[in-house]
């Protein structure tokens, strides 16, 4: 019944493409970013592919496993997200490294003077801004605030890290993110690096399925 729904869904997309082709030459990437990547990041990832001439990008935005659900059902060409794919026997999927990052502290100007009493005991002092136990960096979050005796004032968690980025920079407390985007965080938001994270790092994903055509800019993507 699955493959069945697939043939049907397929056939059912396939005269909407043959329209498109006909009448466009644009080259058309689906892109499913999990909710957990921040969006910086997503812009950063998809750089390779960006000036391809006369390129239809589209992009979904969402749950992880939903998006892995969709990939499966070839609704996406790629899933960018902060981890692998589970291993799971009925789908083949493979998980290609995009590379990771250094994690540091940001803090917005309403709290900056806050922080210059020290580095990372003021993490006990201000309000700080994590993200859920769904999201994958959490768990290393966790590990070295443990391993630097340090016991937050957590004033929010927040799943999708656009949002946490959002209230954080509007001064609802301190957060961490990839330092990969440090120029952009600071030039958009206006917040300051405060420390690094020594020894966490956040990780970046380019997961798709197995087959025999893959898709050209999804090679591109994965310096292939």
């Amino acid at each position: 019944m699955k493959q069945a729904d697939q043939i049907f869904q397929l056939g059912e997309q396939l005269p909407a493409l043959v329209r498109d082709a006909v009448s466009t030459h644009s080259v058309r990437l689906t892109v499913g970013a999990s909710d957990s990547l921040p969006k910086l990041v997503v812009w950063r990832l998809l750089q390779p592919v960006i000036d391809e001439p006369h390129l239809r990008l589209v992009c979904h935005e969402g749950v992880f496993d939903l998006l892995l659900a969709d990939l499966a059902l070839h609704r996406l060409d790629v899933v960018l997200a902060d981890r692998a794919a589970p291993a799971n026997p009925n789908v083949r999927v493979y998980s290609h490294s995009l590379g990771s990052s250094p994690v540091a502290w940001y803090a917005p100007p309403a709290l900056q003077a806050a922080v210059r009493r020290g580095f990372p005991k003021c993490l006990e002092t201000v309000p700080v801004l994590l993200p859920t136990p769904h999201v994958a960096i959490r768990a290393r979050l966790d590990r070295w605030l443990a391993q630097q005796e340090v016991q937050p004032r957590i004033a929010g968690e927040f799943e999708d890290s656009a949002l946490l980025e959002t209230f954080g920079a509007s001064g609802m407390g301190v957060f961490p993110a990839a330092e990969w985007v440090n120029d952009e965080l600071v030039a958009r938001y206006g917040v300051k690096r405060i420390g690094r994270c020594e020894g966490v790092e956040e990780h970046f994903f380019a997961i798709g399925t197995e087959k025999r055509i893959v898709h050209p800019l999804v090679r591109r993507l994965r310096g292939l």
